[in-house]
């Protein structure tokens, strides 16, 4: 073999183990890449059940009278108060924290008023993912774990308990499946069969009838209140509305009518 021939022989099988040295190079960075990603999504995954919640406050006891699920009161009272309610509307923690001990106090508990309090769906959260395209479910979620709580007669501690640890409106921080579950279990829940019903979605189906049902009877925004009863000698119960977080004494006025028409005052 000439020296030319030698030379080129050479330069070829230096190119070829450049070439391969370049290719074991590619496949090195492909392959950390593929890890990379792996690992990142591995870490989203992941992260979310590990990161701490918020503290959970407790909440203050509270007694209301002849609790059954969601309900409060005589259930023959002449006047029916229902309430469509956000556990992340602001305006629904300050109707509980102001108005609703009063009509506790002045009107479930003399035994004229039968107290119901609903859900309002996803309302809150569905008019945030309106806004910036989010997929939060805090609202709906929260109704569901309070709805899971009365069947073990904890309705009331749950609502109370919720209302005490929200931290904002669909702020992914309130009411995520975790907190749900720290906040039950703040309470005494017998865990498993909490999470076995908040898992299933028990009360999903119940939760949406509830926004139905309370944009049928007009709500615009919550709290939103439907109070009813039957006037003296008829037998077609009349409803009237409140919207917001109204002071008491528009309850006050609007239960008193009502008595006076259903002939109980």
């Amino acid at each position: 073999m000439s020296k030319k021939d030698r030379e080129g022989t050479s330069k070829r099988q230096e190119f070829r183990e450049k070439r391969r040295r370049a290719e074991q190079r590619n496949r090195l960075i492909w392959i950390g890449l593929i890890i990379a990603g792996a690992l990142l999504v591995a870490f989203f995954l992941i992260y979310p059940q590990i990161k701490p919640i918020a503290a959970i406050q407790p909440a203050a006891a509270e007694t209301r009278p002849s609790v059954n699920r969601n309900s409060t009161g005589d259930p023959n009272a002449p006047v029916k108060l229902g309430e469509f309610s956000d556990f992340q509307c602001p305006y629904c923690k300050q109707f509980w924290q102001t108005t609703e001990p009063q009509i506790i106090a002045a009107y479930v508990k003399t035994g004229k008023v039968y107290y119901t309090d609903h859900s309002a769906g996803n309302f809150i959260s569905d008019n945030a993912n309106k806004a910036n395209g989010g997929n939060d479910t805090e609202s709906q979620d929260s109704a569901t774990a309070a709805l899971c709580a009365a069947d073990q007669n904890k309705y009331w501690q749950m609502h109370d308990a919720l209302f005490t640890n929200v931290l904002g409106e669909a702020d992914g921080i309130s009411f995520t499946a975790r907190r749900l579950q720290a906040i039950a279990q703040s309470i005494g829940l017998d865990m498993n069969a909490y999470n076995s019903c908040f898992d299933s979605h028990k009360y999903l189906s119940q939760v949406n009838q509830d926004l139905k049902d309370a944009e049928a009877a007009g709500m615009q925004g919550t709290p939103f209140f439907v109070i009813s009863y039957i006037p003296k000698g008829q037998t077609q119960p009349v409803t009237t509305t409140l919207d917001g977080a109204q002071p008491f004494s528009a309850f006050q006025q609007a239960f008193d009518k009502a008595l006076s028409a259903a002939g109980a005052r």
